[in-house]
């Protein structure tokens, strides 16, 4: 299968945008490592209208414009993965949750470490709101994006609430 994709730059650096006919499969880190996430072949896309409407979005999100959004997704793991994604698109805008908060979300209290390498797995970066996953004890711990650009996006929704 091919997957749609176009670069994006943004406040946290060049993100790739990865999409099939009609739903958004990934948001990729630029510089990160590229087994972190499955991609089938790659076509750039530059009038994909998945892609144009991600890049919209998350422009919209980085200039304060937009706190949800609103595009079909398709993630691709286990069940549990996708339990733990589904968990982290309901972390409220500018608030965070702990590994142990989405395990327990999850049903499966005692799979902490389960927790984070799925949520070390979450192919839609962003928008799927990895970065609002903390450590218990309120640090900031394990980001695709790094630990940087984690800080800028919990104080950009901080600074928006």
């Amino acid at each position: 299968m091919k997957l749609a994709f176009m670069y994006m730059p943004s406040p946290v650096g060049r993100l790739k945008l990865v999409a099939t006919d009609s739903t958004l499969v990934a948001v990729i880190w630029d510089n990160e490592n590229p087994k972190r996430v499955r991609q089938a072949e790659l076509v750039e896309q530059l009038d994909h209208p998945i892609l144009l409407d991600a890049q919209q979005q998350l422009n919209e999100y980085f200039q304060g414009q937009r706190q949800t959004f609103e595009l079909p997704l398709d993630f691709e793991g286990t069940e549990f993965q996708k339990k733990v994604w589904q968990a982290l698109l309901n972390i409220p805008f500018g608030e965070t949750r702990s590994y142990r908060q989405i395990a327990e979300q999850v049903g499966s209290p005692k799979a902490v470490r389960a927790v984070g390498a799925a949520n070390g797995q979450n192919p839609i970066s962003i928008i799927a709101p990895c970065h609002r996953v903390i450590g218990s004890g309120g640090k900031l711990v394990g980001f695709a994006g790094g630990l940087d650009n984690k800080e800028i996006l919990l104080k950009l929704e901080q600074q928006q609430k």
